[in-house]
């Protein structure tokens, strides 16, 4: 039974707050759309009441980073994925173990960046794309090691994923002020959510409370 009314469950998570954008993975889009449908149904029956929501999703290889053995996406049950809160040696132990071109044996030799998952990375967080496409070259030709590229990687995660950590921290060490955050926002939350319900209520002509 749970099945049945499950999409249901869902549309009602997202039509509750109107919201027109939802940053989700590309797996999600199937949801969407039944929620889509659902808001379309209600809509022509009762009015525009309900929006109608859209995905934003990620682009390019950041939709689906693999894990670091190089396989598929990253599963923290499986821990091998890199986290926001790691800190930086451990950053780096994982870079330095990532797979790369099985078939690149010695450093003379040409490598491959298709399926390597250090340049999936680079393609990713890279913004210097005059210096990746470099590296890529060189790579390809032979006499660039696996080590060098995933230096230049995890400098470039060590910027990244620094102020996340920081700010984790911040977060952590002031509980009571994160309780208010999550406490803030569903407060206003469940006023969003109350005043759609009423509107939703008035649409459809069973709003008894606001009658009596």
């Amino acid at each position: 039974m749970e099945f049945f009314i499950y999409p249901v469950s869902q549309a009602s998570d997202i039509t509750a707050f109107k919201a027109t954008l939802f940053p989700v993975g590309e797996d999600q889009e199937p949801m969407l759309e039944q929620a889509r449908e659902i808001v379309r149904s209600f809509n022509n029956i009762y009015g525009n009441v309900l929006v109608e929501p859209k995905g934003l999703f990620p682009k390019g290889n950041a939709a689906r980073l693999p894990r670091i053995d190089g396989k598929a996406k990253m599963s923290k049950s499986l821990n091998n994925a890199i986290y926001l809160s790691d800190e930086p040696d451990i950053i780096t132990k994982k870079v330095m173990n990532i797979f790369t071109d099985p078939n690149y044996i010695r450093v003379q030799d040409p490598g491959c960046i298709e399926n390597n998952t250090v340049f999936t990375y680079l393609d990713t967080f890279c913004n210097d794309y005059e210096y990746l496409e470099e590296l890529k070259e060189n790579y390809q030709m032979g006499g660039l090691g696996d080590v060098k590229v995933k230096k230049y990687l995890n400098e470039i995660l060590q910027v990244e994923l620094e102020p996340i950590r920081k700010r984790r921290k911040e977060f952590e060490e002031d509980i009571p002020g994160l309780y208010e955050i999550l406490r803030s926002g569903s407060y206003n939350a469940r006023i969003i959510a109350k005043n759609t319900l009423e509107e939703v209520r008035d649409a459809i002509g069973i709003n008894y409370f606001k009658q009596l």
